[in-house]
């Protein structure tokens, strides 16, 4: 008889001594490490394609970023890497010894997205086991391809008809009516919530590269100011940002001055990063079939794949005329397995936002990570048509999600139907930030380079009020903010909701004084009110201009904390302020112009370049630069307007 007590020991020994062997054999395989760029037949970079080397499954790979760029660390040499990009043919190259291997692909029209979600959008809602069915459809999505190419065919088709049905040009923004001057003696107190969204500038520039000026209500102040970094003091005390604050002379209104309040929010260790629950939830309705758009968002997500850590997990969420789990909560280190997702879908169907919205939070919720970085980003045109479509009632959903302690970004994409107003409504009460892509620069900018700051948030409700001493300030005026103006009794309220401050975000605002006896057109005089006290105080007396203070919330707790600053009646010259104030003031004199505001006073474009051309200071990414690059754009356009009217 055989001993079967001996014969499971000889298999445990035998697998003991076949592991050893394998793990000896791998140790003493030599390791190297591999970067190299790949590009397209016409050389252009490929972001998003996904880099691996076969045989491990996901222990060695990575994503392309934004310039077609990738580096594999200490792989094992003689390894085949695979290269596989939506759109391209899959290649294979053996690395031998190789450090720098670049890489042209070549186009598949063969291979077609395939939406995972079935035809007619049926729903793919309920329960672990359905939500792991559409993952491994997701993963098996390529070698499926011929099979479903029919149906992606018919959500295409349909995705073209309901483009073609849009009205061209049909863009939608909020009403902004520009804040006027208002007398200290009867109304001292400003207040307002900050604004870290900068995706009215993105918009603006956009248009203008495309020829076209933008419309008024496209131009919101504050986010052109805040689209670019500060140097400001880091905080070093208890509080998670310093305040700055600068007077001297107004550009546009020499006879008027100017008060700049910066913000500087303190940076994380970046080494210590707490993990992030992030859920993709992605519009695949007909109206994101545009290059710009459905295609735009899979490579901003792959960017952004790129900078997670194998810590954090991500989920992904699409909606079109209903809502579906993509990919359930996998380590973001899996990059092929969730950009197999990612690169299956297409658009096609109507748009159900509010029940994609509230499928993101759910998915969210149950993989949320405690006093970790639980978020969801939205990318979409904002154009909901089918199911909750108002954004009165969107706001409600949201307003209720927020206390749970996940927040929301938006990335809205495309033109021609774009609901700018619906989406910057949405985040502004859902503890969110907003940005417009419309380009793979702008992607990398908000998903690479300020990813931690757009992804973090270290303060929430931060709002400020501004008590002016009216012995020194006749009016004035606060430029930009006009979405964000609160009332005055709403700053000691702990229960209205306000701005988030991310990690290293700088916050800029600006207002416009009338200093006392100065004659101003922009400030009407009235009489002497008759039953009104006129005596100030002594404590009006002084040599303070005014006083500033600041309300914010830590993320772990409701009630708010309490900072005051006050700033001295001691002006600058304007040729003696920092670069940081007069960047800030080029850029709000160049959103007056845009605007048509009846508040820009002396401003023009060859003012706005000179402001800008000398405050860049240190533009490593290039952003001011650019920025002059675009107020020599605009110059062109008036120009041409000019002689087209002649």
């Amino acid at each position: 008889m055989f001993n079967l007590k001996r014969i499971k020991r000889m298999k445990k020994t035998l697998l003991f001594v076949a592991i050893v062997m394998i793990a000896f054999v791998f140790q003493s395989v030599a390791q190297i490490s591999v970067k190299g760029k790949v590009t397209d037949k016409d050389a252009s970079p490929v972001p998003g394609v996904s880099v691996i080397v076969k045989g491990y499954d996901t222990k060695y790979g990575t994503v392309t970023d934004a310039d077609g760029n990738y580096k594999l660390d200490s792989i094992p040499q003689n390894s085949i890497l695979l290269f596989q990009g939506a759109g391209f043919k899959n290649k294979t190259v053996v690395v031998g010894t190789q450090t720098i291997i670049n890489v042209s692909l070549e186009s598949d029209e063969s291979i077609q997205a395939i939406s995972v979600i079935s035809t007619g959008y049926g729903q793919i809602r309920g329960g672990k086991r359905k939500a792991r069915k559409a993952q491994k459809e997701a993963e098996r999505a390529y070698l499926q391809a011929e099979k479903n190419m029919k149906w992606s065919q018919n959500a295409q088709k349909q995705g073209n008809h309901n483009k073609k049905s849009k009205e061209p040009n049909n863009n939608d923004y909020s009403k902004i009516i520009d804040n006027a001057f208002k007398d200290s003696k009867k109304e001292p107190l400003s207040t307002f919530s900050i604004d870290v969204d900068n995706a009215s500038y993105s918009q603006v520039r956009s248009s203008i590269e495309q020829g076209e000026m933008p419309t008024a209500d496209a131009v919101r102040i504050e986010e052109l100011i805040n689209y670019f970094d500060y140097d400001y003091q880091e905080p070093t005390g208890e509080h998670p940002f310093t305040i700055n604050t600068e007077l001297a002379s107004c550009p546009w209104n020499p006879q008027n001055k100017l008060v700049h309040i910066g913000l500087q929010g303190k940076n994380l260790d970046y080494q210590n990063l707490k993990p992030s629950n992030l859920v993709f939830l992605i519009d695949v309705s007909g109206s994101m079939s545009d290059s710009n758009k459905l295609p735009l968002v899979k490579k901003s997500m792959a960017i952004l794949l790129n900078e997670l850590s194998e810590k954090d997990k991500v989920s992904i969420v699409v909606y079109a005329g209903s809502e579906g789990l993509v990919l359930e909560a996998t380590k973001a280190s899996q990059k092929e397995k969730i950009m197999a997702a990612l690169d299956n879908l297409s658009s096609g169907g109507s748009t159900n936002g509010g029940a994609g919205i509230e499928l993101a939070y759910k998915i969210a919720e149950e993989n949320l990570i405690k006093d970790g970085n639980n978020r969801i980003v939205l990318c979409t045109d904002g154009d909901f048509n089918v199911g909750v479509t108002s954004t009165d009632e969107l706001v409600k959903i949201v307003e209720k999600k927020r206390q749970k302690g996940i927040y929301l970004t938006i990335c809205g994409y495309g033109m021609g139907n774009y609901k700018d107003g619906s989406m910057e409504e949405i985040s502004k009460n859902a503890n969110g930030n907003y940005f417009y892509i419309d380009n793979l620069q702008e992607a990398q900018k908000v998903f690479a380079k300020e990813m931690r700051a757009n992804m973090f948030t270290i303060a929430k409700d931060v709002k400020i009020q501004v008590e002016f001493n009216p012995k020194w300030v006749q009016a004035y005026r606060l430029i930009g903010y006009e979405n964000r103006v609160m009332a005055n009794e709403d700053f000691n309220d702990d229960k209205k909701d306000a701005g988030e401050l991310g990690a290293g975000h700088t916050v800029t605002a600006l207002y416009e004084i009338v200093p006392v006896g100065v004659k101003s057109e922009y400030f009407p005089k009235t009489d002497d009110l008759k039953y009104q006290q006129n005596q100030l105080s002594n404590q009006s007396q002084t040599n303070e201009l005014m006083t500033v203070k600041f309300r914010y919330k830590s993320l772990k707790k409701e009630e708010s904390v309490l900072i005051t600053q006050v700033i001295e009646n001691n002006s600058k010259n304007w040729e003696s302020s920092s670069d940081n104030f007069r960047f800030s003031a080029s850029v709000a004199s160049f959103g007056m112009l845009l605007r048509g505001s009846p508040y820009k006073g002396k401003s023009n474009y060859e003012q706005v370049l000179s402001m800008a051309r000398s405050s860049k200071g240190k533009d490593d990414n290039g952003y001011r630069s650019n920025f002059v690059q675009l107020v020599e754009l605009v110059k062109t356009l008036e120009k041409q307007k000019n002689v087209s009217k002649e």
